[in-house]
């Protein structure tokens, strides 16, 4: 699982059929956390928003996070972390 801040949302007019509904974010993985990882993107379900902390599940874990087994899906937004938390601070 990562833990990463959602810097923006992507938008795609033509997907997969299995896709259209959904939501992509830009997710900038905490460094302190996952030194060394570039942005990627993520579907959002739960209604992450753009500077929230979250947590990404990828790879087969997202899809069956998501109940989307067939679906082209790679990384999921599964959870918002509570604000209270000062992750972005954690020293490695």
């Amino acid at each position: 699982m990562i833990v990463g801040k959602v810097i923006g949302s992507l938008i795609s007019t033509r997907k997969a059929d299995n896709l259209i509904g959904s939501k992509f974010m830009i997710i900038e993985p905490l460094s302190a956390l996952h030194p060394g990882k570039d942005c990627f993107v993520a579907t959002d379900t739960i209604g992450a928003g753009i500077g929230e902390i979250v947590l990404v599940a990828t790879g087969s874990a997202a899809r069956i996070g998501m109940g989307q087994e067939n679906t082209p899906i790679d990384a999921a937004i599964v959870g918002i972390v509570d604000s209270e938390c000062d992750v972005e601070n954690i020293r490695s």
